[in-house]
């Protein structure tokens, strides 16, 4: 194959190369027992090294990338890319009754979708929980294009091909299936409580007691279920809030449904 037919790789590629360790952040997952224990008593907690927040000293961190990080990482790929939401409400973002929003990641010319929710949190600033939304969506979105999906799987995402110099018993051990990481159990439960699906359901499905059981493929697999569900759910919302729409003018929208 000579120069000029040799294939370039495509800009998107850009994407999935690995993040630096200084645009990796640690995010704290305390137990629900760790919160409360700390609460009962503050000195319990510990000024943590590692994210700099307040914590019982054993809780467990993810790693992920945040939107800073991001941001630069997309610019770096395509200086042009821009987000929108996959929907609007009376010229507004549509956010789904559990506060998500659905949006479309544009790089490099290719649209994927992406799913972002957070929690509201007390003595949170005007507009600081939509911030931290569409910073979840847009990792989301981004995760489609490959860009830390390291992060998210916490396994060997190639394990038909082997090291070189790796002995038969080393792959078969790699090959093994692996537990569900932190993360996606994370994940899995923050689905849980968005579409109201029931864990019961899965652990009766998979015949584990318990959600963390699950290999690495099944809670993949959950995860895409959950979330296309979650997709059905918004897509739904969305019409209906159409339907109710008149014909001429503006939305009335009922202040106690707003759906942001």
């Amino acid at each position: 194959m000579n120069a000029q037919s040799k294939i370039e790789p495509s800009p998107l590629a850009k994407l999935r190369e690995p993040f630096a360790d200084n645009h990796i952040s640690k995010l704290p997952k305390p137990t629900k027992a760790q919160t409360e224990a700390v609460r009962a008593d503050f000195k319990k907690g510990i000024r943590c090294k590692l994210c700099g927040s307040w914590h019982h000293p054993d809780v467990v961190h993810l790693d992920y990338v945040g939107h800073a990080a991001l941001t630069d990482r997309l610019l770096d790929t395509d200086p042009e890319w821009y987000w929108e939401p996959l929907a609007f409400v009376d010229g507004l973002p549509a956010f789904d009754k559990t506060g998500g929003l659905w949006i479309k990641l544009t790089v490099c010319g290719v649209t994927r979708l992406g799913y972002g929710h957070a929690a509201g949190k007390n003595g949170q600033d005007p507009g600081a929980r939509e911030k931290e939304v569409i910073g979840d969506a847009l990792r989301n979105a981004a995760m489609r294009f490959g860009a830390a999906l390291d992060l998210w799987h916490k396994g060997v995402l190639h394990a038909d091909d082997a090291e070189d110099g790796e002995t038969g018993q080393q792959q078969d051990q790699r090959d093994q299936p692996r537990m569900i990481s932190q993360h996606q159990w994370a994940k899995i439960t923050e689905l849980l409580r968005a579409t109201g699906a029931k864990a019961k359901t899965i652990l009766d499905h998979y015949k584990v007691a318990d959600l963390k059981e699950l290999t690495d493929r099944q809670a993949m697999k959950v995860i895409n279920q959950l979330e296309d569900k979650l997709a059905d759910m918004a897509k739904a919302e969305t019409n209906r809030a159409a339907d109710a729409a008149p014909a001429n003018g503006p939305v009335d929208i009922d202040e106690d449904n707003i759906p942001y």
